[in-house]
């Protein structure tokens, strides 16, 4: 893999300007975290030498200095809302976000339950994480919020919620999706802090849009794509050319909620800290870009392959199109089609020689290999042994794993288990050869080779199982789908 992003650099530089933002508030800030802390893959793939726990390892550098308090809207806790990622309740990922900080040697200093109505599920989950041991806050909704400041910042405001108590000097707020409230617990903070006579400052911490690359540049423009669902559009930041006569990108939430986000500054402190959205940010990651070019050739691959995921979920009724039209128009502007991501046409080309699912992938060297659906195999399954045997050097025509115990494990699944499909999934198949590779030199080979495809590009002419997609994202393999199912069907068994 091509790198085009200095990570150690990215670590240094980032950790650095968030302290020095704490000494610019007198030693107590309350930092917005926004996107994905663990596991950012979308940055991983679009700045290439990103590491996907960079967030998390730069806290963990400041972690002597650093708090965590989680934000979770009570609205959220009633209606049992998901995170489509991981396909668990935000209040579920609240307890596995709190697992993961203190795995990391990083303090969770409580939970804040916002816009709290006493809503049964909140009391609830509030008793829950108490008797758990952590502390709970409630804040309330605010009629008029953000635009009645008068009312949020008094005492029936902002002044109602409860006052978190923290002791470090930086807090990081933090939840487990968009809509909980993070930004609103940073301002109620504030200003409990200004009615005690603390002074504390406020930031935001955002990966995307990078905000010193250019507003068409390819990796803003994947972000773009990887935010089509939320309506989120880059735009030059006003506040920040008048102030500085200098470009620089937001997005147009940060930019229309400026002006009220800078009166409530005023409204709390006396004066504003900031004169533009981009003023409040802390991102670096602009000036750890080691190659452009490489970068932008990935943000393209990016932009691709969100475009096929749309298109998937259009297709599997989980979407609307209007993100299929809106990443149409971005890949216009990038000047890129799906012709640009060899795999695509090469499953396809494929899918029709044979009449059934195939699928490719793109070796280091460029070669592009296939798999087909076979008696044995599915097309997914024939790849993975295919690419694993080109990666450890194994001749084509080495089986590696045996007939027989692949028929026995589909006798099982069907004779016993009751399933129609006898093709066993890429789990099952890793299952075979790391039996296999007890004994047999090759497919210890092959076993030894699974790192190696962390970063490929692969694509199915059909829409997989839940379980196989599931595969090739552990194997960090960058896989789209073709929009279609293998039958024309209308119930689709995804999970198996």
């Amino acid at each position: 893999m091509q790198i085009g992003f200095d990570n150690e650099k990215y670590l240094q530089t980032q950790s650095t300007h968030i302290r020095e933002r704490i000494a610019q508030f007198g030693g107590k800030l309350y930092l917005e975290f926004g996107g994905k802390l663990f596991d950012d893959y979308h940055a991983s793939r679009v700045l290439p030498g990103f590491a996907p726990d960079s967030k998390i390892t730069m806290l963990k550098a400041l972690r002597d200095q650093v708090e965590i308090v989680i934000a979770i809207n009570a609205a959220d806790i009633e209606k049992n809302k998901v995170r489509g990622d991981l396909g668990i309740t935000y209040d579920m990922d609240v307890l596995r976000l709190v697992d993961a900080f203190t795995s990391n040697g990083l303090l969770v200093g409580s939970v804040v339950l916002t816009r709290f109505s006493a809503q049964p599920s909140a009391i609830a989950y509030e008793k829950k994480l108490q008797a758990l041991g952590l502390r709970v806050y409630r804040h309330y909704p605010i009629p008029g919020y953000p635009s009645n400041i008068p009312l949020i910042v008094s005492d029936e405001g902002f002044g109602r919620n409860d006052y978190i108590e923290t002791s470090k000097p930086l807090v990081v707020v933090t939840a487990p999706g968009p809509g909980s409230g993070k930004m609103a617990t940073c301002l109620s903070q504030l200003y409990h802090e200004n009615k005690r006579g603390i002074k504390a400052g406020y930031a935001k911490f955002e990966t995307f849009p990078v905000w010193n690359l250019p507003l068409k540049h390819p990796v803003n423009l994947a972000y773009e794509a990887a935010t089509a669902d939320l309506d989120d559009i880059n735009m030059m930041d006003p506040f920040h050319y008048d102030a500085y006569k200098e470009t620089a990108v937001n997005y147009n939430r940060d930019v229309e909620v400026f002006p009220v986000l800078n009166a409530i500054f005023e409204k709390i402190q006396g004066t504003s800290p900031y004169k533009s959205p981009t003023d409040m940010g802390v991102n670096m990651v602009g000036f750890c870009i080691s190659d452009d070019e490489v970068c932008s050739n990935a943000a393209r691959q990016e932009i691709i392959r969100r475009y096929c995921q749309a298109l998937c979920e259009f297709r599997k009724g989980n979407a609307s199109d209007a993100p299929v039209f809106k990443i149409e128009l971005l890949m216009k502007k990038a000047d890129i089609s799906v012709s640009d991501r060899p795999v695509i046409m090469a499953a396809n080309v494929r899918h029709e020689e044979t009449g059934g699912p195939a699928a490719a992938m793109q070796m280091p060297d460029g070669t592009i290999l296939t798999g087909r659906t076979t008696s044995l195999l599915g097309a997914s399954s024939a790849l993975l042994l295919n690419s694993l045997k080109y990666l450890a050097n194994i001749p084509e025509d080495v089986k590696l794993l045996s007939p027989v115990m692949i028929e026995a494990s589909q006798s099982l699944m069907v004779r016993h288990l009751g399933e129609r499909n006898p093709l066993l999934h890429l789990n099952e198949i890793l299952i075979i050869l790391a039996i296999t590779a007890v004994e047999d030199n090759d497919a210890k080979k092959a076993l030894d080779a699974l790192p190696l495809l962390a970063g490929l590009d692969a694509h199915s002419s059909v829409i997989l199982s839940q379980i196989d997609e599931g595969v090739f994202k552990k194997l960090g393999v960058n896989l789209t789908c073709e929009a279609r199912y293998e039958s024309n069907k209308f119930y689709h068994k995804t999970i198996r």
